[in-house]
């Protein structure tokens, strides 16, 4: 039977922590978006005054990440009517709802309109959903191709799938050679859901964030820092991003 990881909250200097215990090796801390949650993966045996120890040292790094995303900007609440502004890979496009009887369809068009057909009266969340799966079904397009030419690069090979998901925009079991890519890639340029792709297939020659890591980035995807920053200062989901 596999071992339930255990979750509780601490407080450090101001600060609240997620702490998950769990059957790792070594110690994983992450600060994630909308707001700067601050969350550490331990092993079981590390007790909370160790923990405390470690976030104290990292106190100014979390801090910086935490400002960064309090200035990253927030797109409005969306309730899929016309007008709205809605991105598709990195270009803003105008929303036309327009109704009608038949199958739901969703069009970005080289106007800058990105037309949605769909039933009359439906309810913004089944909008959500219907222009979820169309950005859904345009990843699967191009990920393919992209996937074809990184994994000869990189010399690594992995399944992939998408998902929407609430505080990462990829990742990696490098037991299972397989990746996740969010859904919210398809909102964000290319560049950035190449870097995110590239990021994650490199966790298969190192899985942590270490100097080797660094440097096996810097060798396949030379310009990755300037896309982590346009990902990471884009427009934010208003109210999808949770914990």
């Amino acid at each position: 039977m596999i071992k339930q990881s255990e979750k509780r909250m601490i407080r450090v200097q101001s600060i609240d922590v997620q702490v998950i215990r769990k059957g790792i090796k070594n110690l994983h801390l992450g600060v994630y978006p909308p707001n700067g949650h601050v969350r550490v993966a331990v092993p079981e045996h590390m007790n909370d005054e160790n923990v405390r120890l470690v976030i104290v040292s990292k106190l100014a790094w979390i801090k910086k990440q935490q400002k960064e995303f309090q200035n990253q900007p927030r797109q409005s609440v969306r309730a899929y009517v016309s007008g709205e502004c809605h991105y598709f890979f990195g270009k803003a496009y105008r929303l036309e709802v327009i109704e009608r009887v038949g199958k739901p369809e969703v069009q970005a068009c080289k106007s800058g309109q990105l037309k949605m057909f769909v039933k009359p009266k439906l309810e913004a969340e089944q909008k959500e959903k219907i222009l979820n799966e169309w950005y859904r079904s345009e990843l699967k397009k191009v990920v393919p191709e992209l996937f074809e030419k990184w994994t000869k690069r990189v010399g690594k090979e992995a399944s992939w799938n998408i998902r929407k998901m609430k505080t990462k925009w990829g990742s990696c079991n490098p037991d299972k050679a397989s990746i996740l890519l969010n859904l919210e890639l398809a909102k964000k340029p290319m560049e950035c859901l190449e870097y995110i792709l590239v990021h994650e297939l490199v966790h298969l020659h190192e899985r942590h964030h270490n100097e080797r890591f660094k440097s096996l980035l810097d060798k396949f995807l030379p310009n990755w820092k300037s896309s982590r920053i346009i990902l990471n200062t884009s427009p934010l989901a208003f109210d999808k991003w949770e914990y």
